[in-house]
């Protein structure tokens, strides 16, 4: 099979199931530091555009995930459950099996020339990051992106990698063509320490906040997720303060912050890296999340609270600053094509 990428090896042409899908997957492996110990499974996707159920509190309807599993391995990484439908676990194997929809550009942009496709908001990232490490060797994102532009389907991405500016001229040509894209990174920490021990393979937060400055110098109203916030690690309000100035000083169009919460196979993963990392805190969050996935409500106000008001003073914060300076020329669609952090944020974490 031609593959496009390079510095991969085929051990055997080893195949194996995968469940969900109909043909084998392809096993790989990078020669590469950042792969080690990591399978990339290559398998050939029936649709790239996944509905989000009705019942959902998302505030879009559509989402594409071109990869499942993700090397950044959050310690907090709510998308961790969803390997188990791969009969993989939400520990290690979802830091170490990686699946690759190899042929997730071309399944899309046949979707998006269907009839019935009506061009509602899209959005990226919402699982797992499109623009994690193996991204840099398949390169699936400039096609989808595309495919996005070329039907006039409005997009939002959400990252914790400045690879994302490697497709910054691709990106530049969505207002010409009067189709909405927007952005936002997630910072929960510039305290070194905290964020290699609960990001440990993720690009230096203070790079992610330059890129956010480069987006929207660039055009691309691009935000910041201060997310999620975990009390006692990173929820000092100074270091949530230097978050939300540097943030506003690289013109971030909205900025959102919310706690932590521990939904299914989640918890157990974070609260093992909580016993090696920050035993004193193990009894205060048994408590914290004794009556399930979200820490009490006082709390989560609080520090949502304390987000909001130590945000930048004198700037339009939230949905409608999201919109500022995308698509010069309206295409036929719905009117909610752009998607606010705020609302973002507020569900995914």
């Amino acid at each position: 099979m031609f593959v496009r990428w390079q510095s991969l090896t085929i051990d055997g042409a080893q195949q194996a199931a995968l469940p969900g899908y109909r043909e084998p997957a392809t096993i790989r492996h990078f020669d590469a530091p950042e792969a080690l110990d990591t399978r990339f499974w290559e398998v050939r996707a029936k649709s790239a555009l996944n509905r989000v159920p009705g019942k959902s509190r998302m505030p879009f309807r559509w989402t594409i995930n071109p990869y499942r599993g993700c090397s950044h391995a959050c310690a907090f990484c709510f998308a961790r459950p969803t390997h188990a439908y791969l009969d993989f676990d939400a520990g290690r194997d979802f830091e170490k099996e990686i699946v690759v929809k190899v042929n997730a550009p071309e399944v899309l942009r046949s979707e998006l020339a269907r009839a019935s496709w009506k061009r509602e908001h899209v959005a990226m990232g919402t699982n797992t990051d499109p623009y994690q490490w193996v991204e840099s060797r398949y390169r699936l994102m400039p096609p989808i992106l595309e495919a996005l532009r070329d039907s006039r389907t409005p997009c939002s991405i959400l990252t914790k990698s400045p690879l994302l500016l490697r497709d910054l001229e691709l990106l530049r040509t969505f207002a010409p063509a009067g189709v909405d894209v927007s952005a936002a990174f997630s910072v929960p920490t510039l305290e070194e320490k905290a964020w290699r021990a609960s990001e440990p393979h993720t690009p230096h937060p203070r790079k992610r906040l330059e890129a956010v400055g480069a987006l929207n110098r660039a055009g691309i109203p691009t935000g910041v997720l201060v997310a999620p916030l975990m009390p006692g690690i990173n929820d000092d309000p100074r270091r949530v303060e230097e978050i939300l100035t540097i943030a506003g000083e690289m013109g971030a169009v909205s900025i959102g912050g919310i706690c932590l919460h521990l939904r299914g196979d989640v918890r157990g993963v974070f609260m093992d890296w909580l016993r090696s990392y920050r035993p004193d805190l193990v009894e205060r969050y048994e408590q914290l999340y004794a009556r399930g996935a979200y820490a009490p409500k006082d709390v989560r106000d609080e520090l949502a609270a304390m987000v909001r008001q130590r945000r930048p003073r004198g700037r339009d914060w939230g949905a409608r600053a999201v919109r500022r300076g995308t698509a010069r020329r309206e295409p036929e669609r719905p009117a909610r094509s752009a998607v606010s952090v705020d609302d973002v944020q507020q569900r995914l974490f």
